[in-house]
């Protein structure tokens, strides 16, 4: 089982409190959630990546996963590119993308072997990809599309890696 070193959870905690401490007074706190979701699980993510010494092929992933989303989202046009209030490039969600990137990287290889931490992880991700639903923001099918890139490409591993010494 691989873990995160002390210093990367250090990193870890302080970022999630920062975004959350962020957050708006009186906003959605379901919405509230989603947003801090989709910033805060690729950026422990990230952290842990570097702990891991496997940022490149972590940051080669999430630069798919954002280019497919925003790519998608330029092309996809009506009916599955509109949001439910009307405006265009609804397909697919990129925050339900985002937090089931970061959810699916921590799963799979931050937390390995520890099936509840798993499932916490998988369950905030797609409670933030509801949260986009719940908001009008998005479609079911825009959200679950945006889920499922992010769980692919967050789960997998490209193989790169960089060994520069300085």
């Amino acid at each position: 089982m691989t873990r995160a070193a002390p210093g990367a959870r250090m990193l870890a905690a302080a970022l999630a409190a920062g975004l959350i401490a962020s957050s708006p007074i009186g906003a959605d706190p379901l919405e509230d959630f989603g947003t801090v979701m989709k910033y805060g699980l690729p950026l422990v993510a990230a952290a842990c990546a570097v702990d891991q010494d496997r940022f490149g092929d972590f940051a080669l992933r999430g630069g798919l996963q954002v280019g497919l989303v925003l790519g998608l989202k330029k092309t996809v046009g009506a009916p599955l590119g509109i949001r439910p209030r009307g405006m265009g490039e609804g397909f697919p969600s990129g925050h339900a993308a985002s937090a089931a990137f970061g959810a699916a990287d921590l799963a799979s290889k931050c937390v390995d072997g520890n099936a509840g931490a798993q499932a916490g992880l998988i369950a905030a991700a797609l409670l933030a990809s509801f949260s986009r639903v719940d908001a009008g923001e998005h479609t079911p099918a825009q959200a679950a599309a945006g889920t499922a890139i992010g769980l692919i490409l967050g789960a997998s591993e490209i193989g790169l890696s960089f060994n520069a010494r300085f």
